[in-house]
């Protein structure tokens, strides 16, 4: 089987400001991100730790949209995955503009939970739907695959793990 390329971006970040979202003529909702993400180095010259910022636009459709505009802030930690796309527009003097930008298609919110704070907030989002803007105009959605898990559902899962039945200190019992 022949493939003819992938289009795969997964990023892990945080949001430079918050979500800007939008309801499209379709009563779809839209979000807008913007994500930071950065590497840091050792200078070989000087020593000094340096630091590199890279920022993304990340779109997102329907309920993957709802559930940003819910629950991210500015600073929120995001794992965001997607696909790179580039859409034209034209800009308040009739030229043509391009952008390039995430079409994100799931989503994992990173942050770590405090005590009360976000009770039953999904922490999860993943949808294979299609839901890029030109075939929103359809009315259908395609794939349907939506899941989330309630964080109230996930610590209390961490909470009844059971701890091992037994430990094994003695090392030299090992037969390798």
């Amino acid at each position: 089987m022949a493939s003819k390329g992938i289009n795969k971006v997964i990023l892990i970040g945080n949001l430079g400001q918050a979500p800007e979202l939008k309801k499209l003529a379709n009563g779809n909702a839209m979000a807008n991100l913007s994500i930071a993400t950065s590497e840091s180095w050792k200078d070989k010259n000087t020593g000094q730790l340096r630091e590199k910022t890279e920022w993304h636009r990340v779109v997102m459709f329907g309920y993957l949209a709802d559930i940003v505009g819910k629950y991210l802030t500015k600073g929120s930690k995001v794992y965001v995955e997607g696909r790179l796309q580039t859409r034209k527009w034209q800009d308040a003097s009739g030229y043509d503009r391009y952008t390039t930008e995430v079409n994100a298609n799931e989503m994992q919110m990173l942050d770590s939970k405090r005590a009360g704070d976000f009770v039953g907030q999904p922490s999860s989002v993943n949808t294979h739907t299609n839901m890029s803007p030109s075939s929103q105009n359809t009315g259908s959605v395609q794939g349907g695959n939506m899941t989330h898990e309630p964080a109230s559902l996930q610590s209390n899962n961490a909470a009844s793990i059971a701890p091992p039945l037994s430990t094994f200190d003695d090392f030299d019992d090992i037969p390798f």
